[in-house]
């Protein structure tokens, strides 16, 4: 049994530090994807306060044969299963590489209302060989919850798993 339960009090930077070490204990010698995702979201929700969803969009097919995000692994409400690429925050993450902070759902163009209880959000690529195959998505009902700390640990996160997924 796992028991990975962080101080409340924490820094975010000892915070993170510590999710990432959680997420490459439990990672480290498992080869099935799905498995990793599944416990990395439930780390991130035991870890990372004021969330109401945390998980994983992966770059896969769509009907239509170009790539899309379809639904991963997470904790939270029901989500949309297929997001396309360059569209609402997920697909703004992985369609540019890059990480996407949002102070303010709501002011994001394009956004995709899966949660209409979700005020903030942080997206972060994960990369493989400098292509993108999933996003970390991490929703909260606080506006302005996430803060370049935040960034900076999934970050992190996304870089451990990056194999491992």
């Amino acid at each position: 049994m796992y028991d990975f339960a962080p101080d409340a009090a924490l820094e975010p930077v000892e915070r993170y530090r510590q999710l990432c070490e959680a997420a490459d204990a439990l990672t480290a010698d498992e080869p099935d994807a799905v498995a990793n995702m599944a416990n990395v979201a439930a780390l991130m929700w035991e870890f990372i306060p004021d969330l109401n969803w945390a998980g994983f969009y992966r770059i896969a097919p769509s009907k239509l044969g170009s790539d899309e995000l379809v639904l991963g692994p997470f904790v939270g409400r029901p989500a949309c299963i297929r997001i396309p690429l360059g569209t609402g925050v997920c697909g703004a993450a992985a369609s540019h590489g890059q990480t996407q902070l949002v102070e303010d759902v709501h002011a994001f163009p394009g956004h995709i209302a899966c949660d209409a209880a979700s005020r903030s959000e942080l997206v972060v690529p994960v990369m493989r060989q400098s292509s993108v195959v999933a996003v970390i998505d991490l929703d909260s009902p606080s506006p302005a919850r996430f803060t370049q700390a935040d960034a900076d640990g999934i970050e992190r996160l996304a870089a451990i798993i990056s194999d491992r997924i």
